[in-house]
């Protein structure tokens, strides 16, 4: 009996006015059969930057080990941190390269950087590029965006970011099939960089 692979996932993306939140579920799944349920979606990339990816687990995890390498030679070159801005171009530069064949992963690229403090980046398969406040992706999406529109403001704090990030995956883990087992989450403030685990159900 064959499968038809559909890769989901929901992945949230969040900036605060002192943080970005970035998270993920940690299910991975093939047709209708659980693969994992410890699989890694959210990554850091750079000392205040990660990604939170939906789709693809191999796809998502060879692009950001291959994003990491890329931007610690920019470092070195630059002799300064790199910006979340150049860390998002240039993860677009790879997508649009490889679009013949496609990476099938969509990406939240967030972070700090001193030139334009927090901000968060949403890129397609590919390589388009979209700055945005919140944002969610995956299968899960649908679900997810709409907790997080019903509770956003833009002087939202960094644990009040974190919460509504953790209720929009567990909301969307309830109604998505391929989502759920527990959420990782990156918090990337301007002096830290946490990583947790939060069980769902």
């Amino acid at each position: 009996m064959a499968f038809q692979y559909l890769p989901g996932a929901t992945a949230v993306g969040i900036v605060a006015r002192d943080g970005v939140i970035l998270a993920s579920e940690k299910r991975l799944s093939y047709g209708g059969y659980i693969l994992s349920r410890r699989a890694k979606k959210v990554f850091r990339i750079a000392d205040r930057i990660g990604f939170a990816c939906a789709g693809l687990v191999s796809d998502m995890q060879s692009l950001a080990d291959l994003i990491r390498a890329e931007i610690r030679i920019l470092e070195l070159e630059l002799s300064r941190p790199a910006s979340v801005r150049s860390a998002a171009k240039l993860t677009s530069n790879i997508l649009i390269y490889h679009r013949m064949y496609p990476l099938l992963t969509e990406i939240i690229v967030g972070g700090y950087d001193r030139d334009e403090g927090y901000s968060l980046y949403v890129l397609d398969p590919l390589g388009v590029v979209l700055p945005d406040n919140y944002t969610a992706l995956g299968s899960g999406a649908e679900v997810a965006i709409g907790i997080i529109e019903s509770g956003y403001r833009k002087d939202i704090g960094m644990m009040d970011a974190r919460e509504l990030a953790v209720k929009s995956i567990k909301a969307a883990s309830m109604r998505d099939a391929t989502s759920g087992d527990g959420i990782d989450l990156l918090l990337i403030s301007e002096n830290d960089v946490k990583e947790e685990f939060v069980p769902v159900f």
